[in-house]
């Protein structure tokens, strides 16, 4: 389902003393009366700071979160979690974990593109029961997920609806349970936008965090990657 594309939700600004609401009045007025060219956009991208003039900073997250982008995607991630960024890829863990593996977070751009067999793009596989992973023969539970040698028995596609972010785009989001051939089981989420191509991917949930996944999915801001 194509989302629908809304203003992007971060203001924008720095903070200034008393004298600096007259000089951005000025802005704001000279760029009124220039006709809102490109060079009076440009000024009032500017705010006077105490040395002078300064670009526009966006503002930090909610209490406990910092904004991370890649490629023009950003996602409020939790303070103390890792991050990696590389190849298209936001890849955050929470602590304890080891990188990209058990409780990690992934965030995606060109998701199905760049992928071999276009998953999770092809034939619908975000809202399919065996469309969890592209490769769906190896058991991630805590227990077994290092050693890489446990098959798969069953897997149940839990929840399939959507959720709206902070662009106000809606992605496919799909929750599935796995149940592993020695009867572990563990939980994958994604959130989907096949139009834009993004995928924000849980590979293995860890259930003392579900509320974080989900205000990390809430928080995810696709317009810079649009624009």
């Amino acid at each position: 389902m194509a989302g629908i594309h809304g203003r992007r939700h971060r203001a924008r600004g720095v903070r200034a003393g008393a004298g600096t609401a007259v000089a951005a009045s000025a802005l704001l007025l000279l760029g009124a009366c220039s006709g809102g060219g490109e060079e009076a956009g440009a000024a009032v991208e500017l705010e006077r700071g105490e040395s002078g003039m300064v670009p526009a900073v966006d503002p930090p997250g909610p209490e406990g979160f910092t904004p991370q982008t890649v490629e023009g995607i950003t996602i409020d991630v939790p303070d103390g979690w890792d991050v990696q960024n590389q190849g298209g890829t936001l890849c955050v863990s929470p602590p304890g974990q080891a990188a990209c593996a058990y409780g990690s977070v992934q965030l995606t751009a060109h998701a199905a593109e760049n992928h071999p067999q276009e998953w999770p793009s092809r034939g619908g596989a975000h809202s399919k029961a065996d469309g969890w992973a592209d490769n769906t023969d190896r058991c991630r539970s805590l227990n077994t997920a290092a050693s890489g040698d446990i098959g798969i028995k069953d897997a149940e596609l839990r929840v399939s609806d959507f959720t709206e972010h902070a662009d106000t785009l809606k992605s496919h989001h799909s929750v599935w349970d796995v149940t592993c051939a020695n009867d572990d089981t563990f939980e994958v989420r994604m959130w989907f936008l096949p139009t834009s191509d993004v995928l924000l991917y849980v590979w293995s949930a860890d259930s003392q965090h579900s509320a974080v996944y989900d205000q990390m999915a809430a928080s995810m801001d696709t317009t810079e990657y649009r624009s």
